[in-house]
């Protein structure tokens, strides 16, 4: 808990001067965890609300400073094929030496412990910017609702500092937890993937009957909403999928605008970076 009372979180990233997450110039903040396990993710380390560490080897000089650094001795330099570092995963402490040794920051953490002032310091660097774009804050993830209580703290102190707030989210939550900084919450910018209940257990790994209750929620309450499609080739770009998400989007409330938005293929590189499969290839 911070003084005001708030809880800490984690985050990925803090990504500023963003023009495309919300209206005018913003700062976005990337949380932590993520309940859905879309094969697609494009931040698959903000996923897992943990903090591990993740290896670059596209700037890896290949010096072996951290392998010597570790004190648990869960780096290796594997010589076959072509030369790069391993994380022995099971034996790693997140002791932070092999990422303060790295000379490349090749080697770094997929996270950071925050408390909701840290967050408000970097946010009131940008206020001017706010001011004459009309842009504001955009709390993305992973999925920010996973954090709630961290959440709702960055939301308020925003809104102490009549600053904007937008919030990108697959609004796979409990409403409850909606309720709590829907007041906060001048934009929602939700991710609506397949329309069928049996693909998005299948390619998201839960269904989507608690996403569309919660997008009604949201549409009742009169919140201003942008819907975001995210084309996956053989996934999300059949007609019968992209249809029938208009359709009901359009019967919640017709005015809802609908992006579809094109896939960044250089997601592959955060899985290599993480040591896990990318399924989606």
């Amino acid at each position: 808990m911070d003084k005001k009372g708030y809880p800490s979180g984690r985050i990925f990233k803090i990504k500023r001067f963003s023009v495309h997450d919300g209206p005018g110039i913003r700062t976005c903040i990337f949380l932590k965890g993520c309940s859905l396990n879309c094969i697609w993710c494009h931040s698959p380390e903000g996923i897992s609300s943990d903090i591990s560490i993740w290896y670059n080897r596209n700037v890896c000089i290949l010096c072996g400073t951290c392998v010597n650094s570790c004190p648990h001795g869960a780096l290796e330099l594997k010589e076959e094929g072509e030369k790069y570092i391993h994380i022995i995963r099971d034996k790693c402490r997140l002791s932070g030496d092999c990422v303060k040794a790295c000379p490349t920051r090749a080697i770094q953490f997929t996270g950071t412990e925050a408390n909701v002032s840290d967050i408000v310091s970097e946010i009131e660097r940008d206020i001017i910017f706010y001011e004459t774009s009309g842009g504001g804050v955009t709390l993305t993830g992973g999925e920010p609702f996973s954090q709630p209580g961290f959440l709702t703290g960055i939301l308020k102190e925003c809104k102490d500092r009549n600053i904007h707030t937008a919030i990108e989210t697959s609004l796979y939550t409990e409403d409850e937890v909606i309720g709590q900084s829907i007041d906060l919450i001048d934009l929602f910018i939700v991710d609506l993937k397949l329309f069928d209940p049996d693909l998005h257990i299948k390619y998201a790994g839960k269904d989507n009957e608690r996403i569309k209750n919660n997008f009604k929620y949201i549409a009742d309450y009169g919140k201003e909403i942008i819907v975001r499609i995210p084309i996956i080739e053989n996934i999300t770009d059949s007609e019968s999928n992209l249809s029938a998400i208009e359709k009901y989007v359009k019967e919640v409330n017709e005015k809802i605008p609908i992006e579809k938005i094109k896939y960044n293929p250089l997601a592959e590189n955060n899985y290599k970076r993480l040591s896990i499969p990318f399924l989606l290839k």
